[in-house]
């Protein structure tokens, strides 16, 4: 989210950056938070930049991001690397095989070379 969008936002408006741990996804968040002193206002326009949300609730966390990938895990045991193969959202969360980037935005933010996955597996 660019600056000129969050200048566009109501006064008193929110924003949770929930990606500030990997450098963050909006413009304006550009500092990490705590959850001692977890916001700060830019343009009217509160900013919660947390690291590490989850760590908040560790437990409740924990039992969801298990429930969120165990599906997961059952199919791969189930059918290895075939799974991949057969569910492209699946597959869309491979970011390294074979010692291979695939997953291009790692690539072109590290830039380093992409390989497509399917010619791996």
């Amino acid at each position: 989210m660019t600056e000129d969008m969050v200048k566009t936002m109501k006064p008193g408006s929110a924003i949770v950056d929930v990606a500030i741990d990997q450098g963050g996804c909006i413009e304006t968040s550009d500092h990490i938070t705590t959850h001692d002193d977890p916001y700060f206002e830019r343009y009217g326009v509160m900013h919660y930049s947390v690291a590490n949300m989850p760590g908040a609730v560790p437990r409740t966390s924990t039992m969801a991001l298990s429930n969120a990938t165990l599906p997961y895990i059952l199919k791969l045991a189930e059918k290895g690397v075939d799974a991949l193969k057969e569910d492209a959202g699946f597959l869309a969360g491979l970011n390294t095989c074979k010692g291979h980037i695939t997953c291009q935005g790692v690539s072109d933010a590290l830039q380093l070379p992409y390989a497509d996955p399917m010619e791996l597996l």
